[in-house]
This record gives structure tokens, C-alpha cells and sequence, in this order.
């Protein structure tokens, strides 16, 4: 017999190990459901983030330990909405609760979905169920942060959430610190997007920025459904603000607001502009000349600094490159492989159930995949006292010839 190679708790058994062992027949077979919005905006980044999944499975014969592995694709998002919807969340989790054979889901890619789905697969009757987010970055996911928080996602009082990716305590926290430091800023506007992410980014860099010396000249939410935003640039002209941070998702008509914002103020060598990671990995925005010069920060590593990563890491990469003949869209698609091998390593260490397969990241040490194993290139170690990744990793992005290009990684002051 041909011996899989170890990740960690994972076994990883190649195509030559399958055949020398058994087609996978003779295995159980369980499902992963992956739950990202195919439609709008993302839905690049959510068809580039299944294919990385379904190539990570394909490269270890879609097999671990005794289990044959299927994907099961969900779309929480609807053509009328154009990216993620409630109802369509709420609709998914019973679904995923309702197929037996499901054991986990990959997703979701917005916090505000997860915090839909997350209490619904708490409580299936088999469970609790598990979920591994690549994208998720709200805190009260996982820690106190508003009221009621994270308790109020775990009704059975056992966590079944967990996340590869750092959280916007830290990444807005990141940002205020960069543009103080390294920009030198002193007054900065903060608009939101009125969702759930939005507002827990600007409300970590409101906080930071206190504390920093910047002074929050305005802080407001944008309406998506607006046709234009000058009136709000407008307002922040008057107030004097040298800087501007965006906190929300692109989806959410992030284009007409960078159009509007460089209409009214000029670009982003005029006035310091920057967002979250809620901004990564969309092609329509990379290809805007509005969005020239724009900062970015993303909670993990960039894909340019997995690639500098070399070994495993870049290798993945490369492999997507000559699979699906072009590049992972952003950087969050290669962290949704990253979640993928965080549920095979609970799947390979438990009796194939969801209670098993939860309590395996639940309990002990936890679930680690070690850096050179890691699709990221980095440990992804999960605590397992609250389903977050022990990483803080933050990389300062700026927008530069229609890419995403590295400035630097940021260590918290």
C-alpha cells in the first residue's frame, strides 16, 4: 500500500494511492457544500473560488481517509439583488441541513449570510454542523462585539463556525494605523455600506483612528440603490477630509461611489482613498482608471505574496493557472481552498458524522494545517475555543495597472 502524505490530521491520498488502495467505491461518501453569491459582482471571484476547491480535490483523488469527498455548489445570492440575499441564505441553510449526506459547507463569503446560516446548522438535529468561511470578517461571528454577540449564533452553546482569515478588529485597526503612519492623513471621511461587514470594518477603524490622532470628519452610510454619490462627496469636501475610507463590499454599487468620489475630489493621488479587503478580487473594479492609486488591505496573504511564498503554496497556484488558463480571481478563491483542507482535516480525524466532524475542530488542540502544507503558504492553525484562525496576518494592497499590487504586510501597533 502507498502511504498518503500527512497534512497534519489530514491524509491526503494521491490518484496512484487510490488506485493502489481501492477506487473509492468502497468508501462513504460524504458532501461539503460550498455557499457564495454566483450572481452579481462576485460572482468572478465565487466560480474562481469553486474551481480552486474542486482542484484541490482533484489533486488528492477526492478521497480522504476512509471517505470519498463530493461539492455540492449553493447560490445564496439572486439576479434581483445582484449579490448575496437574506432570504436565499435563510433558504440554503435549511437546505444544507435538510441533505443528509452534507457534512460541512465552505462559505459563506459575506458576514451577513453566515450570521443567517450559522445558528440554522447550530441547531441540525445530527449536529451541530460545520462551517469554514475563507471570506467572513466580521468579529461578532466569533467574539464580543455587538450586543448579544457571538452568543447568540450558537443556540446549542457549542460553536460550529470557524474562518482562515483574520477579522476586521484587526484589519480596520490596520488600516487606520497604515494611513497615519505611512500617509501621514489627519482627517479622514468613513462611508459604509449599511451591511454587516461595512459597518464592523468602519466601526474598528473609527476606533483605531481615535486613537491614532486622525480626526473622523464623517462618518455615514451610502445607499446602494443611489444613482450617484456627489451630494455625499460634496459633504465630504466641506468637511476638509484628506482622506477617504470605503467600508463595505464592491457589490454594493461600489463603482459609481470610486466614479463619484474622483468626479468630486479628484483621484487617488489627490486624496488618500482606501477600503477593505470587501474590494479585493473584482475585475470590474480593477479595470476602472477611477480606481488607480486606490489602497487596499486583505486579511491573510495576498496571491502575490502566496506565490512569493514558493513551495506548496505556489505550486497550487500555478496549477490553477494551467487548469483553468488564467488566475485565481483575487486572493479569497485560494482561501476557499484553504477552508476546504480545515474541514478534510476534521473529516480524515472523525467518524464521518457532523457532530464527529465538528467536535474535531472544536476540541483539543484543534485543527492546524502546517505552512508548508497550507494552499496559503502559512499555518492556519484554528483556536479552538472560538473557530478563529490564529494568524493576524494583514497585507497593504494598492491598485496599480488594473492589479492588486503588494505594498506591504502590516504589523499591528
Amino acid at each position: 500500500m502507498i502511504k498518503p502524505i500527512k497534512i497534519g490530521a489530514l491524509a491526503i491520498a494521491g490518484a496512484i494511492a487510490l488506485a493502489a488502495c481501492g477506487s473509492s467505491s468502497s468508501s462513504k461518501a460524504l458532501v461539503i457544500g460550498t455557499d457564495f453569491p454566483l450572481q452579481g459582482s462576485s460572482a468572478d471571484a465565487s466560480a474562481s473560488t469553486n474551481n480552486a476547491i474542486k482542484l484541490y480535490l482533484e489533486q488528492i483523488g477526492n478521497k480522504v481517509g476512509n471517505f470519498s469527498i463530493e461539492i455540492k455548489e449553493y447560490d445564496n445570492s439572486t439576479a434581483a439583488k445582484g449579490g448575496w440575499d437574506d432570504a436565499q441564505c435563510a433558504k440554503n441553510a435549511q437546505d444544507h441541513v435538510a441533505n443528509t449526506a452534507e457534512v460541512a459547507v465552505v462559505g459563506t463569503y459575506n458576514s451577513g449570510c453566515a450570521k443567517i446560516i450559522v445558528p440554522v446548522l447550530n441547531q441540525a438535529p445530527d449536529g451541530p454542523m460545520l462551517m469554514v468561511s475563507h471570506a467572513n470578517t466580521n468579529p461578532g461571528l466569533t467574539k464580543t462585539w455587538n450586543p448579544g454577540e457571538p452568543d447568540k449564533y450558537y443556540p446549542t452553546g457549542k460553536r460550529n463556525y470557524a474562518r482562515v482569515v483574520t477579522t476586521d478588529d484587526y484589519q480596520g485597526a490596520a488600516a487606520a494605523q497604515y494611513l497615519k503612519k505611512e500617509k501621514g492623513v489627519t482627517k479622514c471621511a468613513v462611508l459604509n455600506d449599511n451591511q454587516t461587514y461595512g459597518q464592523g470594518v468602519a466601526q474598528a477603524f473609527v476606533k483605531e483612528a481615535a486613537a491614532q490622532g486622525i480626526e473622523v470628519v464623517l462618518n455615514e452610510a451610502w445607499d446602494a440603490k443611489q444613482s450617484n454619490y456627489t451630494s455625499l462627496f460634496t459633504k465630504v469636501k466641506s468637511a476638509g477630509a484628506d482622506c477617504v475610507y470605503i467600508a463595505g463590499i464592491f457589490d454594493n454599487n461600489g463603482g459609481q461611489l470610486v466614479k463619484d468620489k474622483t468626479a468630486v475630489l479628484g483621484d487617488n493621488a489627490k486624496i488618500v482613498t482606501m477600503a477593505p479587503d470587501g474590494f479585493t478580487g473584482y475585475p470590474d473594479l480593477q479595470k476602472m482608471p477611477e480606481a488607480e492609486g486606490l489602497l487596499l488591505s486583505f486579511t491573510g496573504l495576498s496571491q502575490d505574496g502566496i506565490l512569493a511564498a514558493g513551495g506548496t503554496a505556489a505550486k497550487f497556484v500555478e496549477d490553477y493557472k494551467a487548469k483553468y488558463n488564467a488566475a485565481p480571481v483575487g486572493s479569497f478563491s485560494i482561501y476557499g481552498a484553504a477552508a476546504l483542507q480545515v474541514i478534510l482535516a476534521a473529516i480524515e480525524a472523525s467518524d464521518g458524522t457532523r457532530k464527529g466532524i465538528t467536535d474535531a475542530v472544536f476540541s483539543g488542540a484543534g485543527v492546524t494545517i502546517p505552512a508548508d502544507k497550507s494552499v496559503t503558504g502559512a499555518e492556519i492553525a484554528i483556536d479552538p475555543a472560538s473557530g478563529d484562525v490564529k494568524s493576524r496576518t494583514i497585507t497593504i494592497q494598492i491598485m496599480k495597472g488594473g492589479a492588486e499590487t503588494d505594498v506591504m504586510p502590516w504589523e499591528l501597533g
